[in-house]
């Protein structure tokens, strides 16, 4: 997580998610591909490579890659691999949340061997004992995880947001076990190993979030197509730093705004600097947002 607070110092709060659908490659680059799991595993190398210089870090949905079957797993595989590779940090999107030596045997394999990623997401709705198997890697290798805690989908209402007897939203018994295990665990910067899933989604409650949660490092969905504003995910900065906010289709399909532009006529250079300049729009508008709410926060 010093390593993540460090990046976002350094490039900026953007994170691209590698969610990548074949649908999502120029046509001819994808029919360059000998099947859609290499035109794939080719397009993220082209997008990181355009990228790796402003973006803090990297997540990869491994639900796109399991859709496309055995190739498409070698495709994730060669994906983080390859993040890893350009000295990146990268997220494996998998929120795993089983227990005991099942929980133990997923932390094995997305933190070591041929999935290995810097962090995860987990769920903790069966339990701290579902996150338990995961804190030696932290302890061990500075392996590091984000928890769901608030999300932005429309369901999560359905849980997350039921009231407590004690008080509070399920959500924030969450946070509260969170904060915990950042305390036992924190870092240079005052962040634990392990994060929380905070989207931007519901602004009214973001700042008061923040407040109760100075050393939790957030995971931010939510922003663009799902209606987050970068004033929105500003609010769950805390000193320009604190967080990552990602973004995966506006990034991945950037290509397709370019006005006036045949699809056909698209290769991945091209969809690789449309990419960029997505992400340079996204970091600019988020660095202002934040660096106004700061100011906002002071007077």
């Amino acid at each position: 997580m010093d390593q993540l607070y460090e990046a976002v110092a350094y490039k900026g709060p953007v994170c691209v998610g590698l969610d990548t659908a074949a649908a999502y490659i120029p046509p001819k680059e994808r029919r360059k591909g000998a099947s859609d799991a290499e035109a794939v595993s080719a397009y993220n190398r082209a997008l990181v490579d355009c990228t790796v210089d402003i973006a803090a870090c990297y997540k990869v949905q491994i639900a796109y890659y399991e859709a496309l079957g055995r190739a498409g797993l070698d495709a994730y595989a060669q994906t983080l691999r390859y993040i890893r590779e350009q000295g990146s940090l990268v997220i494996a999107d998998i929120k795993r949340g089983d227990i005991a030596e099942t929980a133990a045997q997923y932390a094995q394999a997305h933190f070591e061997g041929d999935f290995e990623a810097d962090f995860v997401t987990l769920s903790p709705y069966m339990g701290m004992d579902s996150i338990a198997p995961w804190l030696s890697y932290a302890d061990r290798k500075g392996k590091g995880a984000f928890v769901l805690m608030r999300t932005s989908n429309p369901g999560m209402r359905d849980f997350e947001y039921q009231e407590l007897k004690a008080g509070g939203r399920l959500y924030d018994a969450v946070g509260d076990k969170l904060a915990e295990l950042a305390a036992a665990r924190a870092g240079a910067y005052g962040y634990g190993a392990f994060g929380a899933v905070v989207a931007c989604t519901e602004p009214e409650e973001a700042a008061s979030i923040r407040a109760r949660r100075e050393n939790l490092f957030f995971l931010i969905p939510g922003y663009g197509a799902q209606g987050g504003a970068p004033k929105d995910a500003a609010l769950l900065f805390r000193k320009a730093n604190g967080g990552v906010v990602n973004a995966s289709r506006s990034i991945l399909k950037a290509w397709t705004q370019v006005a006036g532009r045949d699809p056909e006529s698209v290769d991945t250079a091209a969809a690789a600097q449309a990419a960029r300049h997505a992400a340079i729009r996204m970091r600019d508008a988020l660095c202002a947002a934040i660096q106004g709410a700061d100011q906002g926060r002071v007077s």
